[in-house]
């Protein structure tokens, strides 16, 4: 590993090799770049892109797929209040243009208390289904007269609500992260220049990425849905970030010690080298965890990330060094660190935060354990699930449709369950349907696939699709149908399974990417009590932080739950990300250590990280915290939990309780490593209380 860091030092760190690395990396750029513009073009938002794979409801679209000669999206308008009739009328001849050959408006539909009217429009799915909605809604409400409430929803309004949430994300995420960096490393550097040269270094991560993710998806069945695309960017920044400022820190530690800007752009790759190596490896392996959950999307999201990860640790260590050791030390203007000064005032906030913590160390810990400890409390009472109508924070169109057909019809009248079965089994099928509790009326008309192997029997729901009642109901359809050979589908249906394939998946992945965390913990550091250690802290910060943050959706936010699927994707994004900080400091404690002994290793250690890594805490949880103002809840969920944890791991676990266990179980915390047999030089004369002296040498 040493061989290698060395090797890779020596191109971006090199009198010529930085000039290589420049000129590689701008024809990448120019040549590939148009393949990054393409990734929209592999995303897959089908039926079956968010659910379980394998699972009933899955498998009943792929059946579903073979009934569609003609492809119908049916659209849903409802009319309440006065005038309803005569709207209704007239909108069924305008809406009549609008329906592919072969197929009719229905009729106004009353409902039985006669307050309110039904047309259902079908719409060819094969056409773009989203154009025709908004011109739906165009007309209904332009002859809509005052007093008559009218909105179009179905499952055509639904994909229309829902793909609006992330038309224009990508770039939108991209503008505003790109912004919030820019900002913060301008407030974190103070100069004019340097904060230019991670944001560049990061959009060449970005379009490598993008070309990468692009091609695997095209090329090696990478699944890619638009959640994951857009969380792509956000972590490449956020993660691509937090490398540049940990590299920039080393080099501009080695300026003050060597005068050729080359040696000391080698140097600093060779000792944070490692470190990096090894966040890049925890994160990317903990997402790839990923891949055996059964949700597609949840599998998406962590295959991607891993790849966007893997792409900005390439570029961090490659262009950035090149760019840095081209403009020199200038860069760093009006802050020039000059040859032979020291690289740091005698005193600094961490050098006295480490001394508070070295006076006295288990008092620190435990109180830091209290801390996260009645925070995680609060992780007891969440109240798990979020129906369709709690899914956006500003309630589209067909939400309120929905909600308004559940006042006048048969809350499932507009999304049906969906039954496929072999066609000598439909009567069979229709009647066990007819007999379930909580099933309105089995539909008369079916839909056959042209050799006339299958039927598909439509099952209307008493309560509205989203609602525990239906799932109930579900579950009794398929006791009653499976036996004959039946699947059961539809919106409920995948509700249903989504939410107990999330409960797999927690209980399958989490294990797994703790095994995963600690084995890099364990490579890393050369012992087994610091990663047990380590790795206890991450788990219990990512509990303070899903218990803070539930206060902040009861509270603050107003949500009604938590969606299924954030628990597993906090505590992957949570155990990878957090476990960063405790690398970086970890890394440079173990080496400290080794020179200075046991107490003042982990105070300078302490002392000199502590400021880079609380930028690149801050820079990441400012990233994730752009997801709070987006308009689906489960996005704006993710990312204030896991800004919440960075936060906590930043200034909690890495500032105190991690340095205080260190502290408190001194050469024991080496276990059964090198450090914890051999004394290092230092030991026997470092205190815990004393600041560890300015380092003035090189480390071989």
């Amino acid at each position: 590993m040493r061989a290698l860091l060395k090797r890779v030092a020596r191109a971006p760190g090199g009198q010529r090799g930085k000039w290589l690395v420049l000129a590689l990396w701008l024809i990448l750029a120019v040549a590939l770049g148009p393949l990054a513009g393409k990734l929209g073009d592999v995303e897959e938002s089908g039926p079956n892109a968010f659910l379980p794979r394998g699972s009933e409801s899955a498998r009943v679209n792929t059946e579903l797929e073979r009934f569609r000669t003609d492809t119908v999206m049916p659209a849903v308008v409802v009319y309440a209040g006065d005038g309803a009739q005569a709207a209704a009328a007239a909108d069924r001849d305008a809406f009549a243009r609008y329906v592919p050959a072969g197929r009719e408006v229905s009729r106004p539909i009353p409902s039985e208390d006669g307050k309110a009217l039904m047309t259902i429009v079908p719409l060819d799915s094969e056409d773009d289904i989203t154009d025709k909605v908004d011109e739906l809604r165009d007309l209904a409400g332009a002859n809509a007269p005052p007093g008559l409430d009218v909105e179009v929803g179905g499952p055509a309004g639904s994909l229309t609500d829902s793909v609006a949430v992330f038309d224009g994300l990508d770039t939108t995420l991209l503008l505003a992260t790109g912004l919030v960096v820019a900002v913060l490393l301008l407030l974190t550097y103070r100069s004019p220049v340097l904060w230019l040269l991670p944001l560049l270094s990061v959009g060449f991560a970005a379009v490598l990425t993008q070309v990468t993710t692009y091609l695997l998806a095209k090329h090696a069945g990478l699944p890619v849905d638009p959640q994951s695309a857009g969380v792509l960017m956000v972590l490449v920044f956020g993660v691509g970030t937090d490398y540049a400022l940990l590299l920039i820190a080393r080099y501009r530690e080695e300026l003050h010690r060597h005068e050729d800007r080359h040696d000391a752009m080698r140097i600093a790759l060779r000792r944070s080298g490692p470190a990096i190596l090894a966040s890049a490896a925890t994160i990317a392996v903990g997402l790839s965890c990923l891949a055996l959950a059964d949700i597609n999307s949840s599998r998406s999201l962590g295959l991607v990330g891993a790849v966007g990860v893997i792409c900005g640790f390439v570029a961090m260590v490659t262009v950035l060094p090149a760019l840095l050791v081209i403009t020199g030390r200038w860069v760093f203007w009006p802050f020039v660190p000059r040859h032979g000064t020291p690289v740091r005032a005698p005193r600094t906030i961490w050098s006295r935060v480490g001394a508070a913590v070295a006076r006295r160390p288990r008092w620190s810990w435990l109180m830091s354990v209290a801390v996260t400890g009645v925070l995680a409390l609060s992780a007891v009472s969440i109240n798990m699930g979020l129906t369709q109508a709690e899914m956006f924070q500003d309630k589209p169109e067909s939400v309120v449709a929905q909600e308004r057909i559940s006042l006048h019809y048969p809350s499932g009248s507009t999304d049906p369950a969906d039954i496929v079965t072999r066609t000598d089994q439909a009567t069979a099928v229709r009647s066990a349907a007819a007999g379930v509790d909580g099933v309105a009326r089995v539909e008369d008309a079916t839909d056959r696939t042209p050799d006339g192997e299958l039927t598909t029997v439509s099952v209307v729901l008493k309560d509205a699709p989203d609602s525990q009642a239906a799932k109930e109901t579900i579950d009794e359809l398929r006791t009653a149908v499976n036996p004959l050979g039946a699947l059961v589908g539809g919106t409920t249906a995948e509700m249903l399974d989504t939410r107990r394939a999330a409960d797999r998946d927690l209980t399958t992945v989490v294990p797994i990417v703790l095994l995963v965390v600690l084995g890099v913990l364990i490579l890393l550091l050369r012992a087994l009590i610091a990663p047990l250690l380590l790795l206890a802290t991450v788990v219990l910060s990512y509990f303070a932080a899903l218990g803070a943050s539930n206060l902040l959706f009861e509270h603050v936010l107003g949500f009604a739950g938590v969606d299924w699927s954030i628990p597993l994707m906090g505590f992957v994004f949570l155990v990878a990300l957090g476990i960063d900080y405790n690398i970086f400091l970890m890394h440079r404690v173990k080496e400290e250590t080794g020179r200075l002994g046991y107490e003042r290793g982990v105070l300078e250690g302490l002392t000199s990280t502590g400021g880079v890594i609380t930028s690149a805490g801050i820079v990441l949880a400012a990233t994730f915290a752009i997801f709070a103002g987006l308009p689906l809840v489960t996005m704006a969920q993710m990312g204030v939990l896991v800004g919440i944890g960075v936060l906590l791991d930043t200034f909690l676990v890495r500032t105190v309780l991690v340095p205080a266990l260190a502290l408190d179980f001194g050469r024991w915390f080496w276990w059964p490593g090198r450090l914890f047999r051999d004394q290092p030089p230092g030991a026997a004369a470092g205190t815990a209380s004393s600041a560890a002296p300015e380092r003035t040498h090189e480390v071989a």
